[in-house]
């Protein structure tokens, strides 16, 4: 389980990062309760991600082919399932425990090609480049460092999308309220003893998740090959957004 601050002296949470290749053990079991008694809304996120992928032009059409990167126990894929059951799927996660949970819980159902591996080296693969008709990406950028890893993760994506398809997006940012700054830290402390989460995780080592402001990340999927994020989600400082890949 990947442990932080948070942005602007935010609480030190439980958050496990599925794009990681598990450095801190987490166990993948006990991964979805863990991140529901984290994150407001997460229970929700999966079923919305999907929706709205599913309602764009390019990922629209019956057997489009999407990319789910950093599946880990596999809550989009079920989602994408349920949803659009004629999709063809591309499951990736660097952690081979997080692809066994995910090959559990989906249980043989679909087309799913699942992959031990990151965004950028798919894109590297022959036959990769503009195949996507959308991706989904929940709780992963956070995870990467601001030293090139988050930008080769996005160039990765935007390199596997076809020219106007899209990328689901969801984080943890920087905040944008130092004004409530205090309120928003007690809420989030609030909500996860109302959660049941203890406030700290015995046997696991504390590692640093790197989220970015708003302006960093247009920064970022600008110069990834998207246009700017639209925000169309957010839980305090988790926040969902829609990328296109430009033309």
């Amino acid at each position: 389980m990947l442990r932080t601050n948070g942005p602007a002296g935010l609480p030190s949470i439980g958050i496990a990062a599925p794009e990681q290749v598990n450095p801190a053990g987490v166990n993948p079991a006990g991964y979805d309760r863990i991140q529901s008694q984290s994150i407001p809304g997460y229970s929700s996120l999966a079923r919305l991600s999907v929706a709205l992928l599913a309602a764009s032009t390019a990922a629209a059409p019956e057997g489009a082919e999407v990319l789910v990167a950093g599946c880990g126990t596999g809550s989009e894929l079920l989602e994408a399932l349920r949803q659009r059951p004629d999709w063809q799927l591309t499951a990736i996660d660097p952690s081979a425990e997080m692809l066994a949970e995910s090959r559990s819980r989906v249980a043989g159902q679909g087309q799913i090609t699942w992959r031990q591996t990151t965004a950028e080296a798919l894109a590297q693969e022959p036959g990769v480049a503009g195949r996507y008709a959308g991706a989904l990406s929940v709780l992963v950028l956070q995870s990467l460092p601001d030293d090139g890893s988050k930008l080769a993760f996005l160039t990765g994506l935007a390199s596997s999308l076809q020219p106007g398809a899209q990328l689901v997006l969801v984080d943890l940012m920087q905040s944008e309220l130092p004004s409530l700054e205090s309120q928003l830290n007690q809420a989030w402390q609030g909500f996860q003893r109302a959660s049941g989460l203890e406030a700290a995780s015995s046997g696991t080592d504390d590692l640093q998740l790197h989220p970015i402001g708003l302006a960093r990340l247009t920064s970022l999927v600008n110069a990834a090959g998207f246009g700017d994020p639209a925000r169309i989600y957010q839980a305090l400082d988790f926040q969902g957004f829609l990328l296109q890949r430009n033309l």
